[in-house]
């Protein structure tokens, strides 16, 4: 019989190798491996392109927001196609133009606009998506693709903080406003000879209500602009009981200072020293607006107001004389110093007016180019709206 014995030390010696062993163990990890390689890079290029898409909508909603707000796109069709173009064309560097009409496709853009009495804003909100591409690592586990999605929403707009305003005019009413201007009134039957010319007061009539128009165009609810007028000659005009009868009191709008200017008839001679002081007392602001105006004002909600005179004349101060009076000038001079330390806007307008009028004109005028010359009606007619259009750009800022 034979002996089996020494195969003992054999088996014990299979039985304890343990080569192979680290092959077997590859075999079995490998796909595990794989996928966790594959689950890292996979993970790393989905939150760059989550990034990348949440940059794009970020900035397509700004960006259609804006034109909005700025007028740039002329409504919400045109700035949900500019939102569209915008991610389309930031995401298209990074996945590709093949990936272009998916993404735009896959671009929902919602506006909501809100207007008020004072603003007007627009919500932008842009919602996409993205399928992105897998590496092949993740294949093997099954998952080719995944999609990313993000949403941006912002708001912008205009809203018009309007500072309201209180206008006083202080207009010459003086004799020499009877005189003719150089416009034609009338042509005689030939068509060629003026027959009868406009005189001063009325071009000063027609210029005031170009200047009302376009008050009333600025602020159509009658809730930003005061106005007042105060018309003299040789200072304010009174009835036979002294009584002040030559000023239209402040208001709201323009219809009551439209109405009184239309009753305007020339006398007597020139001195604005007493107007322009019932000007400034009656617009200038105190130290705790308790004022007229600033109450006025607080009432419609109007936290910040402008205040201006408008000071016109076709002459210099004469007072009851037919003579300049350095006296009178001087008066005047000082007032309109009082006005413009008294944070007051001063507008000044020289109608066909001798050099010595010009000159006090041009001193009381604020600086900022707020004087003006007319030796025309067509030309006062369109410094009065200039000076409207001034005053109430002044009052309107726009801000985004």
């Amino acid at each position: 019989m034979m002996s089996t014995s020494f195969l003992h030390p054999c088996l014990r010696r299979m039985l304890s190798d343990r080569g192979g062993n680290f092959g077997i163990m590859t075999a079995i990890m490998a796909p595990v491996l794989l996928g966790a390689a594959g689950l890292a890079i996979d993970y790393s290029n989905m939150a760059l392109s989550q990034r990348q898409l949440q940059e794009s909508t970020d900035s397509a909603a700004l960006a259609a927001a804006t034109a909005l707000a700025s007028g740039k796109v002329a409504d919400e069709a045109a700035a949900k196609t500019l939102a569209k173009d915008f991610v389309v064309g930031q995401m298209t560097n990074y996945a590709g133009t093949a990936s272009a009409s998916a993404i735009r496709n896959a671009t929902n853009v919602d506006i909501t606009t809100s207007t008020s009495s004072t603003s007007k804003s627009y919500s932008v909100t842009v919602a996409t998506s993205y399928r992105l591409g897998l590496t092949p690592f993740m294949n093997l586990l099954g998952h080719s693709t995944i999609d990313i999605s993000t949403t941006s929403s912002t708001t912008s707009g205009t809203s018009q903080t309007r500072s309201a305003l209180s206008m006083e005019l202080v207009l010459d009413q003086s004799g020499s406003m009877g005189y003719d201007t150089n416009t034609c009134a009338q042509y005689k039957k030939n068509g060629t000879t003026c027959k009868t010319y406009v005189v001063k007061i009325d071009a000063l009539k027609q210029a005031s209500a170009s200047l009302f128009d376009a008050l009333d165009k600025a602020d159509p609810q009658h809730t930003l602009v005061r106005t007042g007028v105060i018309s003299y000659s040789n200072g304010l005009l009174r009835d036979w009981t002294n009584k002040v009868t030559s000023v239209s009191a402040m208001d709201w709008g323009t219809t009551k200072s439209r109405d009184y200017v239309t009753t305007l008839s020339p006398d007597g001679g020139t001195d604005a020293t007493e107007p322009m002081q019932l000007a400034d007392d009656t617009i200038k602001k105190n130290a705790n607006s308790t004022d007229a105006e600033s109450v006025a004002h607080q009432k419609k909600g109007n936290s910040k107001v402008d205040r201006f005179i408008i000071l016109m004349t076709d002459g210099e101060m004469t007072g009851n004389s037919n003579t300049w009076n350095k006296d009178k000038d001087q008066s005047v001079r000082d007032k309109c110093d009082a006005a413009k330390t008294d944070g007051i806007t001063l507008f000044t307008v020289a109608f066909m007016a001798p050099d010595k009028g010009k000159s006090l004109l041009q001193y009381c005028a604020s600086p900022g180019g707020n004087y003006y010359e007319a030796e025309t009606m067509e030309k006062l007619v369109a410094d009065f709206e200039s000076i409207a259009q001034t005053a109430t750009k002044a009052a309107t800022l726009l801000t985004n």
